[in-house]
């Protein structure tokens, strides 16, 4: 069976026995040893995060790739895309149509003066190396990034392709597909997009507290809280760091009272006598009986003893 038909394409292959290709050319693969990484996609989405949204957004910005794309994004999805690894600077991936292509994707580094310019342009607005990879920062940051030509996202010159394939055009559905699915890799690997640029994403994270200055001033004087408020709202006498420190120094120290037992309760004033009276009571204790009884204390029995004598 001839390879092309009689107007020189070669025959139409379904999109099943693409998959069984595809299959295939992985069990050799790992039989060799080597690592098999398909593109596998779930659905129609090609790509869901922000890394691989604004890779796929960045291609198809371009009049160079618009015509070529939509073939790509039909291959990709059915699986044809049988193996893609990124290194610095070049994807090398495999594809499976009417036979299995090998497909070369080289990316220009970023330039040392754009790549500064992205750093202090987004200093002190990433937090993390997780809220980076993970596409987390503010609207302007994401604007920064993408920016057509001078981003750190690669535009048509500075993207050279080729394919194994007879197709006659400069970028084919295989070579397509592979850019299609660089984009559903940084789903999963967002990191390796500084990979192929050639810059370390860690320095976005170094210059994030550069771009910021160092506030010397300190609160309002109408936000600080004065010692008179305080002992009002707490009802406590507070001092000033000064008389404390003074205080501290002019007392020695101290050490703690011993505690005492309690004593018993003293007696009511009217008990209490000098020592004096209380030892004349305990003399004159014995001759109480013999002593006469005060005028006060008889007057009432004579008052009535005269009344008696007076009625007789």
């Amino acid at each position: 069976m001839s390879r092309y038909d009689d107007y020189g394409w070669r025959p139409y292959v379904s999109v099943a026995e693409r998959r069984r290709k595809a299959e295939r050319e992985m069990q050799k693969l790992k039989k060799k040893g080597h690592p098999v990484l398909p593109v596998v996609i779930e659905g129609r989405t090609i790509a869901k995060t922000f890394w691989g949204k604004a890779w796929c957004d960045n291609l198809e910005r371009y009049s160079d790739f618009e015509n070529r794309l939509p073939r790509g994004r039909t291959y990709v999805r059915n699986g044809s895309v049988v193996d893609l690894g990124i290194a610095p600077g070049e994807v090398n991936a495999l594809v499976s149509g009417s036979e299995i292509y090998r497909v070369a994707v080289k990316v220009a580094a970023v330039p040392k003066a754009r790549w500064k310019s992205i750093c202090t342009d987004c200093a002190g607005a990433i937090d993390s190396l997780v809220e980076l990879l993970q596409g987390r920062f503010s609207k302007g940051v994401m604007e920064r990034i993408c920016q057509q030509k001078t981003g750190l996202f690669p535009a048509p010159a500075e993207i050279q392709f080729s394919c194994s394939c007879p197709d006659w055009a400069s970028m084919c559905k295989h070579v397509a597909a592979v850019l299609y699915g660089i984009g559903a890799r940084l789903d999963e690997q967002p990191e390796l997009l500084f990979k192929l640029r050639k810059v370390d994403e860690k320095d976005l994270i170094a210059k994030a507290g550069k771009g910021v200055p160092l506030s010397k001033k300190g609160p309002a004087d109408d936000k600080v809280l004065a010692a008179d408020d305080l002992s009002e709202l707490f009802g406590l006498e507070l001092g000033t760091g000064e008389d404390s420190s003074a205080l501290e120094t002019a007392m020695p120290s101290v050490k703690p009272a011993r505690t005492r037992r309690p004593t018993k309760a003293a007696p009511a004033p009217e008990d209490v006598a000098t020592p004096a009276t209380s030892a004349g009571r305990r003399s004159s204790g014995r001759t109480r009986k013999n002593t006469p009884k005060s005028k006060a204390r008889t007057r009432p029995k004579a008052e009535a003893k005269k009344r008696k004598t007076a009625k007789r």
